[in-house]
């Protein structure tokens, strides 16, 4: 009787619910399926690199995390060539002021990495206008809350020509009230995975891999994000990228309408 009882109110919902509502549960399904198979990936990888984890393992909040894309030159399926020195992308993640209101975000993001963010924006936060972004990604929770900050304080992003915003870089960019991207910016997403060497049980690795899923669809959400573009992070594994075409970025809303415009006439 109980099922039944269930059965019917199920029904009833699906018959009253809005196209929309649905679409939203039926996304958030997917995820939550594809962050169980992540899992298996996660597991692989990690047994694959326990030598050689991204950050200190010892550093709090490196877990679970996007790993850092470190790459020369023009990475395998780029749309255009990487032009920063490599051994800058490799450094933890420097805020640089430049001219007309730019901040420049060069780095990786390391746990750690919103803490001095927050606080350089406080110090000369009312000299800002645009972030502008090259980096390989790294620590999701920092990512978050950089992107986080951006927003309420409603700051743009921008990349650049030649630079790099891939794994956890796009979150930060997503929080731009306006958000651009130059031609030859190189600009894409993979799976998280452990980013310590600490051996994790499968439950907890599959929780936290659904913890994190959940946090960064919500925070994308928030910011307007197309939900389709953070699937592609879920379908590629985290040694590989992939890189968004400037189609994709205006079909995702990862560019803002005015900036893709402006992208296209450049």
């Amino acid at each position: 009787m109980r099922l039944e009882t269930a059965g019917q109110k199920l029904k009833n919902y699906v018959l009253s619910a809005d196209d929309g509502r649905l679409m939203r549960h039926a996304f958030h399904a997917l995820l939550t399926m594809a962050a169980i198979f992540v899992v298996i990936d996660w597991h692989e990888i990690s047994a694959a690199n326990t030598d050689t984890p991204a950050f200190d393992p010892a550093m709090p909040g490196a877990l679970p995390m996007l790993p850092p894309a470190l790459t020369e030159g023009k990475p395998q399926s780029a749309p255009a060539e990487v032009t920063t020195d490599p051994e800058l992308l490799k450094k933890a993640i420097r805020f640089e002021l430049q001219p007309d209101g730019v901040l420049l975000a060069q780095g990786t993001i390391e746990p750690g990495a919103a803490a001095r963010f927050e606080a350089e924006i406080k110090a000369r936060g009312e000299y800002v206008k645009t972030i502008s972004l090259d980096s390989p990604g790294g620590s999701i929770g920092d990512a978050i809350a950089i992107s986080t900050v951006i927003r309420e304080r409603k700051i743009a992003t921008t990349v650049a020509g030649g630079a790099l915003c891939v794994s956890s870089c796009p979150i930060v960019m997503a929080g731009g009230v306006v958000r651009m991207a130059e031609k030859d910016a190189v600009i894409g997403v993979h799976q998280i995975f452990n980013g310590t060497s600490e051996k994790l049980s499968p439950e907890r690795a599959m929780s936290e891999a659904q913890r994190t899923t959940a946090d960064v669809t919500r925070h994308l959400d928030d910011m307007g994000i197309k939900p389709g573009l953070w699937i592609h992070a879920m379908e590629t594994p985290p040694d590989r990228l992939y890189y968004f075409s400037p189609d994709e970025m205006k079909d995702f809303a990862l560019v803002t309408p005015a900036a893709a415009t402006a992208r296209k006439t450049k």
